[in-house]
């Protein structure tokens, strides 16, 4: 349903995307992460056809962006980082008005508003002006104006970086739904949210693709489990023993408390209680956690 083949784009002597290649299906979410400046906006202009690439073939839903676009903004729904409205115009003017862009009859304008500002839980601010609007209802109307020519692809920019944690709540429970139905793009820095809701990542750094995996895959590969404690008194003696076994891939000092990252879980289990006693540390907190989205995105990002 996406697809980059050798994607670059320049600015100047600039190259701001690097022989970007990735293919993702026809459902689901996909998560498509990167720190600022690592291409992630300049690829989703290109997607949108918001940009036109330097090379490479760069298709939405089988149509080239650079040959099809007029087809392609049928079938894509586009929801900005900052989406901006007319504020006096009420939600349900608003969307009449962009169903009228797509050129869709009045009737179908009728029932799709209707049906979207009910989805996206507005519905009983349609006729208040958009510029009463919270946050996370402006957010929401956004979501709604780019589902209302019914897309196989949903793009969404940073849906849920500027929402409170119902508002997050309430667009992450919108996309859980929708991804049966279509392919979600989804660019953000709240890696908690990608882990929840994407089927895929892509992980893109300096240009370059860095990672392109399914998230259970992501999961099996880079996931291990790390055990945190917490001692009476510090113990560098410790950290150094521990980081001497075979077992163990890293013992750091966190300040508060004390991670292990293990290769071998089993045998985590069975003697870290007993080295930890063996120093004389007195164990005030012990938990088997695992490494998190965050943790591998971090080390990706400074390798």
């Amino acid at each position: 349903m996406l697809e980059c083949h050798e994607l670059t784009k320049t600015y100047g002597s600039r190259d701001i995307l690097k022989n970007v290649s990735f293919s993702v299906g026809e459902v689901g979410c996909v998560g498509f992460l990167g720190a600022n400046g690592a291409g992630k906006t300049t690829t989703i202009r290109i997607l949108t056809g918001l940009a036109r690439p330097t090379s490479g073939v760069v298709k939405v839903a089988w149509l080239d962006v650079t040959q099809d676009m007029n087809q392609i903004s049928h079938v894509i729904g586009y929801c900005p980082q900052n989406p901006a409205f007319y504020q006096d115009m009420t939600g349900q003017e608003w969307m009449h008005w962009v169903g009228g862009l797509f050129q869709l009859d009045k009737k179908t304008i009728r029932s799709k508003t209707e049906e979207l500002l009910k989805l996206c839980h507005i519905y009983d601010a349609k006729d208040r002006s958009i510029g009463s609007y919270s946050g996370g209802m402006k957010q929401m109307l956004a979501i709604a104006q780019a589902l209302i020519n019914s897309p196989k692809v949903l793009i969404l920019d940073e849906p849920v970086s500027a929402l409170d944690p119902m508002g997050r709540k309430d667009v992450l429970t919108l996309i859980e739904r929708l991804k049966d139905q279509m392919l979600i793009f989804m660019s953000t820095h709240i890696l908690d949210d990608i882990e929840r809701v994407a089927d895929h990542i892509i992980m893109i750094k300096n240009g370059e693709i860095y990672m392109s995996s399914s998230m259970k895959q992501i999961q099996k590969d880079y996931v291990q489990p790390v055990i945190e404690f917490q001692l009476d008194k510090k113990s560098a003696e410790l950290v150094t023993m521990l980081n001497g076994l075979d077992w163990v891939e890293e013992c750091i000092d966190t300040g508060e408390t004390y991670q292990v990252r293990v290769s071998d879980k089993r045998a985590a289990l069975k003697e870290l209680p007993g080295l930890i006693t063996d120093t004389g540390g007195i164990l005030l907190h012990y938990q088997l956690s695992k490494l998190t989205l965050e943790d591998i995105f971090l080390k990706v990002v400074n390798a």
